[in-house]
């Protein structure tokens, strides 16, 4: 009977060690690997914006876009031309040469300046489109970040489950050497070991392709693997779907930019209305006479005359691009409201089920497991249920942490949506809106 108690006490005492291992909000990290180095979050988002392609290809954007509206703002060369007349005649073999000979287009009704200006809003929209790719960029890496994160967390849990699982099983061994315990708690706790081994196997496995997602998410597809610093447990950020709407309606690269779309299609079409005003053509030059020896100049001036073609079919399309860019302006608030809802959803629900399993099911599983455990000593259960108690602890722990995973992915693409800089310092409501000038 003093061995039964001693091996009671040890299995006791061993699987309450376990269970409290698994419940601690982190468990001790994994060793680190050689020649590798911890990044955070913070270090990523960085290595992103140095190095990452898209942005400077946007970047690049931005210059061509300059480029673009300079030219459109510069006024036509002038014309240098030569005319030689009457060549070869008898009177005056030399002829008649108008040499030089300058022409300038006078551009009319402030062309250049609209052109200019249409051009200048390209050149927002292309700054604009930087910022959102900038934000978009962030969420991708916190996204990543997280799932690694994740990941890691889990393979820790998996590790500990592994090593709990070896333990009690070789316990029951002796146990049922012992003949204190039925082969069937035997069987049951081998197949809880393989299920954990498979379990921490496959996630072990998840791990070397998320990272490398990672890294080509961040723009740096050769980074080297290295451990991610960070905990699941911190506190989630506390959005507010209505204040979140109201400031990304207001603040957004990608609405303002098709707000800016209607303000170039409006000066394109104003551009396309004066089209038909006619430029004015003057041109002055020396005119040798080489028959009576004389020193003349000519002066003229051409005008186009609008009759048949009014640039009406360019007024057309003007004024339908105008109304597909405020058309544009609606789609895209319906697209952003569409993401921003998903994005909340599936926060929301995360959120919820992770504080679920952190203030009520974590809890009563481990007091569930406790009780079972002290029943057991105390003869009033079978050692099976001790075993499946253990198992929903096991369980929910897992479940908690996938829930967290799926918490702080969302609030990353809702982190993307608001702008969010620093983050996920300053857990708050998005600022409100700024009145536009």
């Amino acid at each position: 009977m003093r061995a039964l108690h001693g091996l009671l006490l040890g299995l006791g005492l061993l699987l309450v060690v376990g269970i409290a291992a698994l419940t601690a909000q982190e468990a001790a990290p994994l060793p680190k690997p050689v020649a590798s180095e911890t990044l955070g979050l913070d270090e990523l988002i960085g290595l992103g914006l140095d190095r990452n392609p898209r942005l400077a290809q946007v970047g690049y954007s931005i210059e061509a876009a300059r480029g673009r509206a300079w030219q459109a703002g510069l006024y036509p060369n002038p014309t240098v031309s030569a005319n030689f007349d009457e060549l070869g005649d008898v009177q005056g073999p030399a002829g008649i040469n108008t040499l030089p000979l300058v022409s300038q287009e006078i551009v009319t009704a402030g062309k250049l300046k609209l052109d200019r200006s249409a051009a200048s809003r390209e050149v927002d929209q292309a700054a604009l489109h930087l910022m959102s790719q900038r934000f978009a960029l962030f969420a991708g890496i916190r996204q990543n970040y997280f799932e690694v994160l994740t990941l890691q967390r889990r393979t820790e849990i998996l590790d500990e489950l592994v090593k709990l699982a070896d333990q009690s099983l070789e316990t029951t061994r002796k146990l049922l050497e012992a003949k204190l315990v039925a082969r069937l708690d035997l069987v049951q706790l081998e197949v809880d070991l393989e299920r954990y081994r498979a379990e921490r196997e496959a996630t072990s496995r998840e791990l070397p392709g998320a990272f490398r997602r990672l890294a080509a998410v961040v723009g740096v597809h050769d980074l080297p693997r290295a451990r991610l610093a960070g905990s699941l447990d911190a506190p989630l950020p506390g959005y507010q779907l209505e204040a979140a709407q109201q400031f990304m309606l207001a603040e957004h690269p990608e609405l303002r930019s098709a707000q800016v779309g209607v303000d170039r299609a409006q000066l394109l079409l104003k551009r396309a209305q004066v089209e038909p005003i006619p430029n004015v053509t003057v041109a002055a030059g020396y005119v040798r006479q080489n028959q009576n020896r004389s020193d003349d100049w000519t002066i003229g001036v051409s005008v186009p005359i609008p009759v048949w073609n009014r640039n009406q079919g360019n007024i057309m399309a003007a004024q339908a691009q105008v109304a597909a860019a405020v058309q544009e302006v609606g789609r895209v608030e319906n697209d952003l409201v569409e993401r921003l809802a998903m994005a909340f959803r599936d926060y929301a629900a995360a959120q919820g089920r992770a504080e679920r399993y952190r203030l009520a099911i974590l809890p009563r599983a481990t007091e569930a497991y406790e009780l079972s455990l002290k029943a057991y000593q105390g003869g009033q259960f079978e050692y099976l249920r001790v075993l499946e108690a253990q198992r929903s602890v096991a369980q929910a722990r897992l479940e908690y942490v996938r829930a967290q995973g799926d918490s702080w992915r969302a609030a990353s693409v809702l982190s993307g949506l608001l702008l969010e800089e620093q983050w996920p310092a300053g857990h708050c409501a998005p600022r409100e809106p700024q009145p536009k000038e």
